[in-house]
């Protein structure tokens, strides 16, 4: 893989990003807390604790944000699964200060007032600032509730990430409930300097990864099908050739979240890693036909225009520590351990290509190729009739010295587990085990 651990930082790529939003979160709370506590207290002590809730509410949907931008400075460092994942826990950490700040305002108004909270609740909803409030609160509750397991399950993918676009209508009606709160927004010179300035960066920063490089760089490539061929019976490779490719910052390992407009319809997108490094010609994915997205890429007629967004993860040579690498594979999951063979820059690398048969192997001849002097395992057979091959004891076995390498892992999520699982019994290093989910939810 090209690039060379030695002479670089000490500090790992993904440390350093995990410091830099640590440093942002811990930054920003110490503001918050000097903000809460110089800008005087609430009506009661119940109205001073609601608005203590509601400050890290906003930062909360702030951070939100700043997780789902797509920042390519994060992106490449941690990845977008790991990423997702830190923005599903946010997400319901948002709910319950949500929730929290919701009861505690009617809660302590019902005791100003000598009211019931139910005749509270109504009174305030005829508040303004309030009901955009509730309006917000409403949202988040609903995103957050099929956002659960049970219900994600039950819903199409389309249909819940539809539901769950409706965060971005609770952060607007969160954000004018704010500014409508004159304690909270407007308290000093300093404190509408400072809102002003994080909601701007974390909308600005949203819309510039999400929206505004996806529209620049297909507008300047002009992405289009070259060639669509087949590898097996279910496996299907689509080239992608467009303009100045050579300035496209993709690096073998990524992937792109790919779209074939004039072919399926514009919301049906599917993220495909490239199954070969990016070369400055033409840009490859390699699929196997699991949905109606993937097994239809087999019909795309040559000349398709594509649209693209990407490139995306942490899964490349950036991460690497050691000068030895192990790379395991699972099914289809070879296209991004395909691509990286063509990165390396030492024969010191080991392939585990795990099947249920050889004739499962995609793209196993140009493996063969490209490993020259390192060494290939193909694992074979059925899990059910007795072959684990990644039991620590058999992991051991089959690389004698895997901690001393750096170890990227590719394929399904109960194989993908399983590896991490063992490597953890082992002993490896967290800094030397690469893992990317590639996932749309």
């Amino acid at each position: 893989m090209a690039t060379s651990p030695q002479g670089r930082r000490s500090v790992p790529p993904v440390v350093q990003a995990r410091w830099a939003l640590w440093a942002f979160v811990l930054v920003n709370l110490g503001i918050v807390e000097v903000l809460f506590f110089t800008s005087g207290t609430g009506k009661n002590s119940i109205l001073t604790v609601a608005k203590f809730v509601g400050l890290h509410a906003a930062l909360l949907m702030m951070f939100q944000l700043l997780l789902v931008a797509r920042l390519p400075w994060l992106d490449r460092r941690i990845g977008m699964d790991r990423l997702t994942v830190w923005h599903r826990w946010t997400g319901f950490t948002l709910l319950w200060t949500v929730l929290t700040h919701a009861t505690l305002i009617v809660l302590g108004y019902a005791t100003l007032d000598n009211a019931s909270m139910a005749r509270t609740f109504l009174a305030l909803a005829g508040v303004p600032a309030s009901l955009l409030g509730m309006i917000a609160a409403a949202t988040i509750i609903t995103i957050a509730v099929t956002s659960l397991r049970y219900f994600r399950r039950r819903l199409q993918y389309e249909t819940w990430h539809a539901l769950h676009l409706l965060v971005y209508l609770a952060i607007a009606v969160a954000f004018v409930h704010q500014l409508l709160e004159t304690t909270t927004f407007k308290s000093s010179t300093f404190a509408v300097v400072y809102w002003w300035t994080l909601w701007i960066v974390a909308v600005g920063s949203l819309l510039f990864g999400r929206i505004a490089v996806p529209l620049w760089r297909n507008a300047y490539h002009q992405f289009r099908v070259q060639a669509v061929v087949p590898e097996s019976d279910n496996t299907v490779s689509v080239y992608v050739t467009g303009r100045h490719l050579d300035r496209l910052p993709a690096k073998a390992g990524q992937f792109f979240i790919w779209r074939f407009p004039g072919h399926n319809h514009w919301w049906l997108a599917n993220p495909f890693s490239l199954s070969a490094a990016p070369d400055g010609r033409f840009l490859r994915l390699t699929a196997k036909a699991v949905g109606s997205g993937s097994a239809g890429l087999r019909h795309v007629p040559v000349g398709t225009r594509v649209f693209m967004e990407g490139p995306y993860g942490a899964f490349t040579s950036l991460q690497r520590t050691r000068p030895g690498t192990l790379l395991i594979a699972g099914g289809v999951g070879i296209t991004p351990i395909r691509a990286l063979l063509e990165e390396r820059s030492t024969e010191d690398v080991v392939v585990l290509y795990r099947v249920r048969d050889e004739r499962d192997a995609v793209l196993l001849h140009e493996v063969r190729q490209l490993i020259q002097g390192g060494r290939l395992h193909l694992l074979t057979g059925r899990t059910k009739d007795g072959a684990r091959p990644f039991e620590p004891d058999n992991l051991r076995s089959l690389v004698p010295d895997l901690t001393e390498r750096d170890i990227y892992v590719c394929g399904p999520l109960a194989m993908t587990s399983s590896v991490l699982d063992s490597l953890r019994a082992i002993g490896v290093p967290n800094t030397q085990v690469h893992a990317e989910k590639f996932s749309m939810a």
